[in-house]
């Protein structure tokens, strides 16, 4: 595999000579050798300005968390907040610059808000008639498209475009599709990575693994992210936030992880078995040890995360009840609404009815329309 900056690098970034370049990216977004884009920008072009997404430019600060701008203290140049004061560049902050490249490590997911970041700076440079070149990068699913297609009410930071929770778009594939739909002046171009098949697009085939969040700490848990980020709704429900486990455990005092694992029919959950394990929270139940369950993914083309959370949702709360879950005062209902982009959703797994989790084939077509492998 060959990733969009090596692919940039091997032709001596000839399409950046002569222009002043700002760059929206992370310490996530590495070449296949290690080096981080804006290291290697920095030496090869005149590189003006900086941008960071969520978690910022350093990728440490935590989810939610607002970060400042700053001047770089090796390179002086602008490193500009896009999770703090502002979301979307300023005409200011893009006034000196020719063309922005982007090189975000995302994941895929609607509620991942890197996909929020890329559309606002899209957006920012169609107005400004700046170019914007997006470098490629592998998804934990690249051939998992699953969830329904978020209502327009509900356009916000975690939901940004009327996708499927899970996209099975790459970050290039992503601009594409919001070039296609969303921004048509975008004057974008892409750079693909060079892979043998799709099937070779996947988060975990690098050589390098560089957490693109803190919370995330394996490919592991960026491949079964989009089926426990639930929790951030419903705290009541522990995922293992703050510690190794991240994302891929989920338990309260009040789960019992062995006799639930019994109950869960593996018929249920194509590609993935889930196995009891005890783990000390970090977060809603701090120091307390949780006999938790462990999903762990067998065939991660088979595995359907949006499908997999709101089944285990429905046990969940079938087994033991709403009022340890859902009815406690930690619950979020807005914001289970907002990441999962329709509120006929949650009425249907609060009344116990089905509610399908099938994209729409209109969006199918949409997608093969821009995938670029």
């Amino acid at each position: 595999m060959k990733l969009g900056i090596d692919q940039l690098a091997k032709h001596d970034f000839a399409t950046l000579r002569g222009q002043r370049v700002g760059l929206l990216s992370h310490r996530a977004a590495v070449s296949t050798h290690g080096r981080t884009t804006a290291a290697l920008l920095h030496e090869s072009v005149n590189l003006v300005a900086l941008f960071g997404p969520e978690h910022g430019f350093l990728g440490h600060a935590l989810a939610g968390e607002s970060t400042v701008s700053f001047e770089h203290p090796d390179w002086h140049i602008p490193v500009h907040s896009l999770y703090g004061a502002t979301r979307r560049p300023t005409s200011d902050m893009l006034e000196e610059i020719d063309c922005v490249v982007c090189d975000l490590q995302d994941l895929g997911v609607r509620c991942y808000t890197y996909l929020a970041t890329l559309k606002n700076m899209m957006s920012a440079c169609a107005e400004a008639g700046i170019r914007i070149i997006v470098l490629d990068r592998p998804i934990p699913l690249p051939n998992t498209v699953d969830g329904p297609i978020r209502e327009p009410q509900l356009d916000s930071f975690v939901a940004p475009a009327a996708v499927p929770f899970v996209t099975g778009m790459t970050p290039a594939e992503s601009a594409r599709w919001m070039q296609r739909y969303l921004i048509p002046d975008s004057i974008l171009d892409v750079v693909p990575m060079e892979v043998a098949s799709r099937n070779e697009v996947r988060y975990d085939a690098r050589p390098h693994f560089v957490c693109p969040s803190p919370g995330l700490r394996s490919p592991e848990a960026a491949m079964i992210y989009p089926a426990t980020v639930f929790t951030e709704a419903i705290p009541s429900i522990d995922c293992g936030i703050g510690t190794d486990h991240a994302f891929t455990v989920f338990g309260a005092p009040w789960i019992c992880g062995e006799a639930f694992c019994d109950i869960l029919d593996p018929v249920a959950f194509p590609g993935i078995h889930f196995e009891p394990a005890p783990f000390i929270s970090a977060k809603e139940y701090a120091g307390q040890t949780l006999q938790g369950v462990r999903i762990v993914v067998d065939d991660r083309n088979a595995f359907r995360p949006f499908a997999t959370a709101m089944r285990l949702l429905d046990m969940i709360f079938r087994t033991y009840g709403l009022e340890q879950s859902w009815e406690q005062p930690s619950t979020r209902p807005e914001w289970f609404d907002k990441l999962f982009g329709a509120p006929a959703l949650r009425e249907a797994l609060l009344a116990g009815e089905p509610y399908s989790t099938t994209p729409p084939s209109a969006y199918m077509a949409e997608r093969d329309a821009i995938l670029l492998y």
